[in-house]
């Protein structure tokens, strides 16, 4: 899974105008594992994809009236099939974490990566996902080292606030994933 100015090489790409570019001075560190369903606990569909790009039709669904004006992105969606969708390159922030801090460090958007899985907190996800998630990961950390021993939900950064990936999210298994990948 090579990546190439940022982008993953023969992966889907949407790509999203909601994200800054990255100050030459942050260092990206941290990878941020989220998760997200549109409508909330619905899998498919097409929604998530246009949420990240701006273009949820806020009449599609109740839920769609509340966050239709959000300005959002990740990295990259892994779909419970386990395809990437790829939004943001990985040289440039996504909007992904919001009011956060890691180790210490606040706006988490500035050093960070943002991996949402489509899911949610108390379902579980697929063998396919985290197959995915684990290379994704490999690929990322080969680019960026740092990201090796930071590896963390948004509930972590975000504590109160967010509470994705959630308990569903099996992150022995996801670093086991990583070990035989």
């Amino acid at each position: 899974m090579p990546i190439i100015s940022g982008w993953l090489v023969n992966e889907e790409q949407q790509k999203s105008p909601h994200f800054s570019v990255r100050d030459k001075n942050d260092t990206v560190h941290l990878l941020v594992v989220h998760n997200i369903s549109l409508p909330p606990n619905q899998f498919g569909g097409g929604y998530i994809t246009d949420f990240f790009l701006g273009k949820l039709d806020s009449k599609a669904h109740c839920y769609f009236e509340e966050i239709a004006q959000l300005k959002v992105s990740a990295h990259c969606l892994i779909t419970r099939a386990g395809q990437i969708i790829q939004y943001v390159s990985f040289d440039d922030k996504a909007w992904h974490a919001g009011v956060s801090s890691y180790q210490g460090q606040d706006k988490c958007n500035d050093f960070s990566i943002g991996i949402e899985l489509e899911g949610a907190d108390d379902i579980a996800y697929t063998p396919a996902q985290y197959h995915t998630l684990a290379q994704l990961t490999q690929a990322l950390q080969q680019s960026y080292p740092a990201i090796k021993s930071n590896i963390t939900g948004h509930s972590d950064i975000a504590p109160g606030r967010k509470t994705d990936p959630g308990n569903a999210f099996n992150w022995q298994h996801f670093h086991d994933c990583l070990k035989s990948s």
